[in-house]
């Protein structure tokens, strides 16, 4: 009997390619769309699809396979928007799609796996799963296609799920999976890959932000690293460290946001200098090729997705907390961002910036 697989479909090229692939591997493939949100014009009890599950449902039925619709919404809210709001206005700047693989696609979906009796459960994420028999543990191999590795994201999973998880796209690139899905006729070929945040479609954080506390954010002062008043902003939560533009402040030279003190509603302004930092703290750490760093390692690491990797050594600061000592200065450390580690092309686990 071939292994049953559980298959995250959003709908576009690359979910929709993992699912051919898989079945052509001989795995009993099951397609599912997760509803996170609802889609405007539809109420909470509405049967009908998004266009995302619908084109998910639409490749499922081309190769033959099952679809099913999970609703995640409750969980998705808590968890990732709160989550979201929340931190923004604690003064951080979150990556919810950290949080989201975390609690929802490879915790609530893999325990739908479990439900529907598949073996493993599978994404469209560009990074390879294999197993390590002279470590006897699974670890997190970058993509082949460098530019579309998403291993950053993929930092909080567990051994346990890994033995269950497959990702069939590690070895391929976008190009190649953009040929492979109009060979083989699966219609979303040449849809475009999704941006920013999924559940902030217009990408305006300040008015979802707004939208879902109904507040106000409260004007306060800007101030030097001093103390020195030098103006009103607009509310906390329209800034992040390092952002130059939009301060709506002249003072005769450039000024860049280097901190935010949430408690006392201020936003510390200055030179662009002092947004750069050899050193930071980070919280909530997760290892994959090993549970606990003891001594120091020499790693690569980046502070955003979108970041370069840098020389770096990792100290341990006691449980799941982790100080990052880099060679060269890191412009606009940022806290609630994650910092990822590599040794070559294994990631070695991620953690959240609180310092």
């Amino acid at each position: 009997m071939n292994k049953r697989v559980l298959l995250g479909m959003s709908g576009g090229v690359d979910s929709s390619a993992a699912a051919y692939i898989l079945k052509e591997k001989g795995y009993e493939v099951i397609g599912a769309t997760m509803k996170l949100k609802e889609v405007e014009g539809q109420k909470s009890n509405a049967c009908a699809l998004s266009s995302a599950a619908n084109d998910a449902k639409k490749v499922c039925d081309i190769l033959n396979i099952p679809f099913y619709e999970f609703d995640f919404k409750e969980i998705f809210e808590i968890r990732i928007m709160n989550y979201f709001v929340n931190e923004y206005n604690a003064g951080r700047t979150p990556n919810p799609c950290v949080a989201c693989n975390k609690f929802i696609k490879f915790d609530m979906f893999y325990k739908k796996a479990v439900e529907l009796g598949a073996d493993y459960m599978s994404t469209g994420h560009y990074a390879k799963v294999e197993y390590d028999p002279a470590m006897e543990r699974y670890l997190i191999k970058k993509s082949v296609s460098q530019d579309k590795d998403q291993t950053y994201v993929l930092y909080n999973l567990t051994q346990n799920q890994l033995k269950h998880i497959l990702l069939p796209l590690g070895n391929y690139t976008k190009d190649e999976i953009r040929k492979l899905a109009e060979k083989i006729g699966l219609g979303v070929a040449d849809k475009p890959d999704s941006q920013e945040i999924c559940f902030i479609e217009d990408n305006d954080y300040v008015r979802f932000i707004k939208e879902n506390t109904g507040v106000e954010p409260a004007v306060g002062n800007y101030i030097d690293t001093k103390g020195n008043i030098l103006g009103k902003h607009k509310g906390i939560i329209n800034y992040t460290i390092g952002q130059r533009k939009g301060l709506g402040i002249a003072v005769g030279r450039p000024l860049y946001v280097v901190d935010i003190i949430a408690d006392k509603n201020l936003v510390v302004l200055g030179d662009e200098e002092l947004i750069f930092k050899k050193e930071l703290i980070a919280e909530d750490v997760n290892y994959i090729p090993f549970d606990n760093l003891n001594d120091p390692m020499n790693v690569k690491a980046k502070i955003r997705y979108t970041a370069k990797e840098s020389d770096a050594i990792i100290f341990p600061l006691g449980e799941n907390k982790v100080k990052v000592s880099f060679d060269k200065e890191q412009r606009a450390v940022t806290k609630g961002q994650s910092v990822v580690f590599y040794k070559e092309d294994v990631l070695v686990g991620g953690g959240i910036i609180v310092s």
